[in-house]
């Protein structure tokens, strides 16, 4: 047994990256929900923007998820 590096494997293993989504999915709805309230305040509407802007991060932050974990890693060859 010549490993250089012991292998861990507990329940701990994935939370990085449960970190990472959650924190990706969080900031997109953010962000762009702060934009949507500056427009909306700029504007002079009610929360129009604001939800469509929360809307848009959803949809931009699960795209990002996707593209950054989702997508299977292929092999150029």
């Amino acid at each position: 047994m010549n490993d250089a590096t012991p292998q861990r494997h507990d329940g701990w293993d994935g939370m990085g990256v449960g970190w990472s989504v959650t924190s990706t999915m969080i900031g997109g709805i953010a962000a762009w929900g702060l934009i949507g309230y500056l427009i909306d305040r700029l504007a002079g509407t009610p929360n129009v923007f604001s939800g469509i802007g929360m809307i848009l991060g959803a949809v931009g932050a699960i795209y990002i998820v996707y593209l950054r974990y989702g997508k299977e890693h292929r092999d150029e060859g």
